[in-house]
């Protein structure tokens, strides 16, 4: 174990590169301004392009579709290549690379040609606009050979980048801009990994379990906090990785509180919230005293103003608990 740091979310998944190139040649960089002096829209390339030059960290031209071609290519070329797209919106531009090449080539060749691609992406926060702040991620759970992970925090993000950069199969790795620069937590400086699909439980309750993921974590615990005063406990689940989804952990929990909500900035309209639900119904059905809950964006698209976004707020999942209360 090396010493630990106070980092953002940011520079943990700097320090995660760092360490992941260092001890492997193979690992190549591509996208939008991900040289440096500007080292990523994000920064979390910053310093990527200095220690190992342009041979394994290059900018690309405004070209999703482009960056996720070539990150395929790579793969079949026996590299491990990561593929930043700067907006998540935008990777509706690289879907056929992303959908129909990178996620089914190993199994279209019997394991001959896997595709261990990194596609990184940020989603906005509210203010963002309709175009800069949507969470996708549900379309990636539907399709077979992707995984999908969305850290809440520095130490995960640093260890499921690990995990992604270590995968046989392709993988998503989403980030929220909210969270880069807003979270800050000691992280260990080496390189460790932490394993997809396995949720971590965050707050124990009795009376009723939260599961979420990103931005959420932070929603679902001050509204923890808020219903304790009123004598109801949450349990929280951060799911960590939608694919692989622990299933196993949030079903645990469920079987104890026996009333759930699940929370996310994905539209509630077929959200993942939808899917977890439906597997709760189906092994719990009995044990539920009240149907599963979901909190989610509503339908529409994202207004550039705060004060009408739809995304989860505490208020919102405080009195969908105490309704099912």
């Amino acid at each position: 174990m090396t010493e630990k740091k106070t980092m953002t979310m940011a520079a943990a998944i700097n320090s995660g590169f760092h360490r992941a190139m260092a001890a492997d040649p193979k690992i190549v960089v591509l996208g939008e301004d991900v040289e440096d002096p500007i080292g990523g829209p994000f920064k979390t390339s910053k310093g990527l392009s200095s220690e190992y030059g342009r041979d394994r960290v290059r900018s690309t031209p405004i070209a999703e579709g482009t960056i996720a071609g070539t990150a395929v290519g790579l793969a079949l070329g026996g590299y491990r290549p990561v593929a930043e797209i700067m907006f998540f919106d935008f990777i509706t531009l690289a879907l056929d690379q992303v959908v129909n090449h990178a996620a089914k080539l190993r199994y279209m060749t019997g394991g001959a040609t896997p595709t261990p691609i990194l596609v990184t992406t940020v989603i906005g926060s509210s203010h963002f606009g309709a175009q800069h702040a949507q969470s996708l991620e549900a379309w990636f759970m539907h399709v077979p050979g992707i995984n999908v992970v969305m850290p809440s925090n520095p130490v995960d993000a640093k260890g499921l980048l690990q995990s992604c950069l270590e995968s046989p199969d392709p993988c998503l790795f989403i980030q929220h801009s909210g969270l880069l620069y807003s979270t800050k937590e000691p992280v260990d400086e080496g390189r460790y990994s932490i394993p997809l699909g396995k949720a971590a439980t965050l707050r124990t309750g009795e009376d009723v379990t939260l599961v979420t993921y990103g931005t959420g974590v932070g929603v679902c615990t001050q509204a923890a906090e808020a219903l304790a005063e009123n004598g109801i406990e949450a349990e929280i689940i951060d799911l960590r990785s939608l694919v692989p989804l622990d299933i196993p952990t949030v079903l645990e929990s469920v079987e104890r509180t026996r009333r759930c909500v699940v929370v996310h900035e994905a539209t509630e309209f077929c959200g993942p919230g939808a899917e977890i639900s439906a597997r709760i119904h189906e092994s719990l059905f009995n044990e539920l005293l009240a149907p599963v809950g979901r909190v989610g964006a509503k339908f529409t698209p994202v207004p550039f103003s705060k004060a009408l976004n739809g995304f989860p707020t505490v208020e919102r999942v405080v009195a969908k608990v105490r309704e099912l209360c």
